[in-house]
C-alpha cells in the first residue's frame, strides 16, 4: 500500500516563506530588488492554503536588469 504524505497548512506556508526568502537572496546578489515581493495574502487566506509569492510591481529599468540576469543564467546551463 502506497502512503501518502500529508502536508499541513503551516507547512506550505512555511514552504513559501522559505522559497520568496531564497528568491529574495538571489535577486539581491544580481543587484535587484523588487519592492512588491512578498507572499499573496489571498492564496494563504483558504481553508486549504495553496500559498503564492507575488513578485509584485517594479520600475522598468528593474524589469530589464531581472531580464537581463534571467538571459545571463540562461546561458550557463
Amino acid at each position: 500500500m502506497d502512503t501518502v504524505e500529508r502536508v499541513t497548512a503551516g507547512e506550505k506556508i512555511t514552504d513559501a516563506e522559505e522559497a520568496l526568502d531564497e528568491l529574495q537572496t538571489a535577486l539581491a546578489e544580481v543587484g535587484i530588488t523588487l519592492p512588491s515581493l512578498g507572499l499573496d495574502g489571498t492564496s494563504l487566506a483558504a481553508d486549504a492554503p495553496r500559498p503564492l509569492v507575488e513578485l509584485g510591481r517594479c520600475a522598468p529599468d528593474v524589469a530589464r536588469r531581472l531580464a537581463a540576469a534571467l538571459r545571463c543564467t540562461g546561458r550557463e546551463r
